[in-house]
């Protein structure tokens, strides 16, 4: 099976060359795609160098600017399937989710999972080195989403995720208007109106060592409101509305 780790990044040279080197080093095999907005602080150039030890798993698509994540993740799994990958991950660059728990989220994907979720709040709450702020807006974030829309994930925005080639073949991508964070919960509510099997893994958040974060105000004020309408609408895959 092939296997295909999507990473946007946006300035994140602290950490960019460590994550390909550990990715690498898992005794599956994990092609990464790293998708640049055009980072100033030259975190594409130093892809470009690790590309040079491994030019047949290591693949980056640069863009100019900060086009939102949505649209990385979109631009990565359209790359994903011309390429012909089974399985395709979402994982964030840096370290907040442990790249030993792609190992999980693949074992999940192979015993029947459509989509698998590595879960923050599946087993009680396990984040490490959040404020409380944030760790309670992301946590009701996610009740929010459950009695908005009835879809049994306990973390609905979370990024770390497996979708089955067969999943990202039947949702219409050009129909997620979602850009933030917002997308995440879009995906998943997609491919569940969509009939698909969706298995959440407990795994440990740890908030970012090096870095600086990316999270903003307008990227919930999008995912709460966009949540709203998600009720509302009709889902969109390639071959009929649902």
């Amino acid at each position: 099976m092939r296997k295909l780790v999507i990473i946007p990044t946006y300035n994140e040279k602290e950490n960019v060359s460590a994550m390909i080197d550990k990715v690498f080093s898992l005794p599956e095999s994990f092609d990464l795609l790293m998708i640049d907005d055009g980072s100033p602080d030259g975190t594409a150039e130093i892809i470009k160098k690790k590309q040079s030890e491994s030019t047949e798993r290591l693949f980056l698509i640069e863009r100019s600017g900060k086009l939102g994540l949505g649209t990385a993740y979109i631009t990565g799994f359209r790359w994903a399937l011309e390429h012909g990958y089974d399985y395709v991950f979402e994982m964030d660059c840096d370290f907040s989710h442990n790249p030993d728990d792609l190992l999980r989220l693949y074992h999940a994907a192979v015993n029947g999972a459509d989509v698998a979720i590595g879960s923050r709040y599946i087993q009680g709450v396990n984040v490490v080195n959040w404020p409380m702020r944030r760790l309670l807006m992301s946590y009701y974030a996610s009740k929010y989403v459950r009695i908005v829309t009835g879809m049994p994930v306990r973390d609905a925005t979370a990024g770390f995720v497996c979708y089955s080639r067969e999943v990202l073949e039947r949702i219409d991508l050009d129909a997620i208007r979602m850009k933030g964070y917002g997308f995440q919960i879009e995906m998943k509510f997609t491919a569940w109106k969509l009939g698909f099997r969706i298995k959440e893994v407990s795994i440990v958040f740890t908030e970012r060592a090096e870095g600086i974060s990316k999270m903003s105000g307008g990227i919930f004020s999008e995912a709460f409101w966009g949540v709203m309408k998600l009720r509302f609408r009709k889902v969109a895959c390639r071959d009929q509305k649902v």
